[in-house]
């Protein structure tokens, strides 16, 4: 097949699904619901389904008295079965493929089940939308004459079945991409599915400086690093120097406001647009669809119903739980979800916020277990990283990466927050950048504000430099460099900030 014809049929086929997703738009309602019997019906002689009896089941109602909410631990003995080859557990027919998930970067692995449901209709089929999307915005898109350069983790042979595989979910979807969907993308696989990301880097830069790349997909953290590589190599100061067509970077992963300046300074901003998504392990959930608004289209047609417990209930054993024509706009809610893959009223560990109501558009908010808490301040990911940009912003410096975490009150002292900042360019005065971070948190959480209000509970914030490279240090000794890991940018406890600052000091002994 020539890439002419290719191109005749991607450019048809984008036009026919994107009259589905407008119909989506205008219908979320009764999309949800035919999505929520058909994943019923599918699975009602699977052992999950004979245990709730869903060949009963008539109603959304039937199945929220019936079903459980969900945790991994929970679903782990199931997955367990299928790992190991058994079929019809959660989902009907053998699984053969698991994304090797750690949530962050917990020591403990996840094995989410990738079935070929999802792999066809929610994560393929989302890939697609997402170009369809694109192009439908952008008129004379040269996305096509060249490639897509995919900066995906690794695979492996799970070792509970010669039958059946895990790897970071890029990897799974690279893997299992279409022979045709193999002529857009670069590098090839020898090097896309390399285990030691260090190697991987030099090889993914050295193979595709030559390439036509139009666009990228990755992680903003992990795609500068390959983007500050391939620059080294070539002597060039701007990307579109060496991939003149390049038009669009996908992200995701993490929040790109900490990333874009540094983005904006090695990619001409004139020929260069940047495209958010939602997509995870469990699932593919949003699509930034228009570039001029910083939230994301929800996909309702992907195989998964989408449940919603209000954040302040998430912590109680019986929360109030919303289906989609329950959600109000600006609640933070947990995302919980039943999918194509065997997932059941599973709880993701995101929270979202909703934007607009028909249609249904969302930020992320964080995760329900990376956040702080613990003076009743309730800071979010999404306060986090919009105060960060705005003290970056005003004190000229370039971030690389952060966490926070709590500094609990003792007998002698109030409680703080304590930051750790890696820059690629500090800011000349750190006591300005502090006073901004804590004023710029100050308007947008009200309770961050109350807590803050004459240092009653909450003395002005703490800000540490960390030295260069600190973060990519701590992500080798863990063994987790590339693919879907990231920094967790908040915790409520002080596990990876006592981690990070004993690493720190340890570093700079040996300096």
């Amino acid at each position: 097949m020539t890439r002419s014809i290719i191109n005749s049929l991607i450019s048809w086929l984008m036009t026919k699904r994107m009259n589905q997703i407008d119909m989506f738009r205008k219908y979320p309602i009764e999309t949800q619901r035919e999505v929520f019997m058909n994943l019923i019906q599918k699975a009602e002689n699977t052992e999950w389904g004979t245990r709730y009896g869903f060949s009963s089941v008539e109603n959304i109602n039937d199945f929220q008295s019936r079903v459980p909410i969900s945790s991994y631990e929970d679903l782990k003995p199931l997955i367990e079965k299928s790992r190991s080859g058994m079929p019809n557990v959660l989902w009907p027919g053998e699984i053969k493929w698991f994304a090797k998930s750690s949530g962050t970067t917990d020591d403990k692995s996840k094995y989410i089940p990738v079935s070929n449901d999802a792999l066809e209709n929610c994560h393929f089929k989302a890939g697609q939308d997402t170009i369809a999307v694109y192009a439908s915005k952008v008129q004379n898109t040269k996305l096509f004459v060249g490639k897509s350069l995919i900066i995906g983790g690794s695979h492996q042979i799970n070792n509970l079945s010669n039958e059946s595989y895990y790897g970071d979910l890029s990897a799974v979807l690279i893997q299992n991409m279409p022979f045709w969907a193999h002529f857009f993308r670069t590098p090839d696989l020898s090097i896309a599915l390399m285990d030691e990301w260090e190697q991987k880097i030099e090889k993914m830069a050295n193979a595709t400086i030559q390439e036509n790349v139009t666009n990228i997909s990755g992680v903003p953290s992990w795609t500068l690093v390959l983007i500050k590589r391939i620059l080294e190599i070539t002597g060039k100061k701007s990307l579109h120097e060496i991939w003149p067509n390049l038009e669009v970077f996908i992200h995701g992963g993490v929040s790109f406001l900490p990333y874009r300046d540094q983005y904006n300074k090695l990619i001409d901003p004139s020929k260069m647009r940047y495209m958010e998504t939602y997509n995870a392990s469990e699932g593919f959930f949003g699509i930034q669809d228009d570039t001029n608004t910083d939230d994301m289209l929800l996909m309702l047609d992907y195989g998964i119903f989408y449940e919603f417990i209000p954040i302040e209930d998430i912590d109680l054993d019986s929360p109030r739980i919303y289906t989609l024509s329950q959600v109000e706009k600006d609640k933070i809610y947990a995302m919980v979800i039943s999918t194509n893959a065997g997932l059941w009223r599973y709880k993701i560990g995101d929270t979202v916020k909703f934007t607009s109501i028909y249609p249904f558009k969302i930020k992320i908010a964080g995760r329900t277990k990376h956040y702080i808490n613990a003076f009743g301040e309730e800071l979010m990911i999404d306060n986090a990283n919009i105060a960060i940009k705005e003290a970056c912003e005003k004190t000229h410096a370039e971030l690389r990466e952060y966490t926070a975490a709590p500094v609990f009150i003792t007998n002698s002292d109030k409680g703080r927050h304590q930051w750790l900042l890696e820059f690629s360019k500090e800011p000349e005065d750190i006591q300005h950048f502090t006073e901004i971070l804590d004023n710029t948190l100050k308007t947008l959480n009200s309770d961050y504000e109350a807590k803050r209000y004459k240092d009653i509970n909450l003395t002005m914030p703490e800000v540490i430099v960390a030295p260069s490279d600190l973060f990519y240090i701590w992500l080798k000794n863990k063994g987790k460099l590339g693919g879907q890991h990231k920094i967790p940018r908040l915790a409520n406890n002080r596990e990876y900030m006592d981690d990070l600052l004993s690493l720190m000091h340890s570093m700079k002994s040996y300096a």
